[in-house]
């Protein structure tokens, strides 16, 4: 039986949320990455599945045009997504060839792309202080509620290390303003776990003033951060309409991941790169994926290490 390569990575994608119990955010990336194979590479059967198959797959992805920002015309993917789509695709391929469907892995022969760390650009200094003041000083807020909102989102990316979907899904019940702690449910966490993240006093003075604005609306939907339009959870939508407006505002280039970066390079400069920390703040299953930031330190941040180097001062 030629079965369809469709129905079987289906099948691979029930067993990965049941039984590797992988959350929406993740599942999310595999199916995102498979249709994109399908949509480059139509018509496409497991007995097609080749090393040069997978070139051609990337040969075309490179000279894909696509719309990005304000109607630029993009051509070219970064050796990090080649690396992503790779990994994504890799994993459906490794099982299919242990359920005998296919005899090798398309990617076994093929030499895995030199990663460079560009994409984890973290905020500078006064990028995030131009981002902060233009929320500040922005006077054409729709009401006062939003404008709390929204700075109190911003600090929290910031100060917390919260992906998008961990922020957006955040509820009431998740913030303890006794203990000043915040917590990342398994369910909306990537990692599926379960982690607890200290709230500074700036982030909390923050989050109590926005959750009185939230008591004096009487909303009583239990999600923290809520639509401007209603009684109802943000949508991934009104938070890309924020994020986009203060790209705009404010001539500053960024994306929300780039919070989070900052967050944990600032967390390894401050903390004399304790990494294990890190890992937790972070919520990473493993300490390599921590471990990359180490690459992303600054070079003013590492002077004072190779100052005290010096013939006086070697073993």
């Amino acid at each position: 039986m030629n079965e369809a390569i469709e129905q079987l990575f289906d099948e691979y994608m029930k067993e990965r949320r049941y039984s590797r119990k992988l959350s929406d955010v993740s599942l999310n990336g595999y199916r995102y990455a498979f249709n994109l194979f399908m949509k480059i590479m139509p018509g496409t059967e497991l007995i097609d599945l080749s090393d040069k198959t997978m070139i051609e797959f990337f040969a075309r992805l490179e000279k894909r045009k696509r719309t990005v920002g304000r109607g630029e015309i993009k051509e070219g993917i970064k050796k990090s997504t080649v690396a992503t789509y790779r990994s994504k695709l890799n994993s459906f391929f490794n099982w299919l060839k242990i359920k005998g469907k296919i005899k090798e892995n398309p990617f076994t022969f093929m030499e895995y792309p030199d990663v460079q760390y560009a994409d984890m650009r973290y905020l500078k200094k006064e990028e995030v202080e131009r981002i902060i003041i233009a929320m500040e000083m922005k006077i054409n807020w729709k009401n006062l509620f939003v404008k709390k909102r929204n700075i109190a989102i911003i600090q929290v990316l910031l100060c917390c290390g919260l992906r998008r979907g961990e922020l957006l899904g955040l509820k009431i019940s998740d913030i303890d303003f006794g203990r000043r702690e915040l917590t990342v449910r398994s369910e909306t966490s990537k990692s599926r776990a379960k982690r607890t993240v200290p709230l500074n006093s700036s982030v909390m003075a923050l989050l109590e003033d926005y959750r009185n604005e939230l008591k004096r609306k009487n909303y009583i939907s239990p999600y923290f951060f809520v639509s401007e339009n209603g009684d109802k959870k943000l949508t991934d939508h009104g938070f890309k309409h924020l994020i986009d407006d203060l790209n705009k505002r404010t001539g500053v280039k960024f994306h929300a991941h780039q919070f989070r970066h900052t967050f944990a390079v600032n967390v390894l400069l401050n903390n004399g790169n304790e990494i294990a920390k890190l890992k937790q703040l972070m919520g990473h299953r493993d300490i390599r994926m921590t471990a990359a930031y180490l690459r992303c330190l600054p070079t003013r941040a590492l002077r004072q290490d190779v100052e005290v180097i010096n013939l006086e001062n070697l073993y």
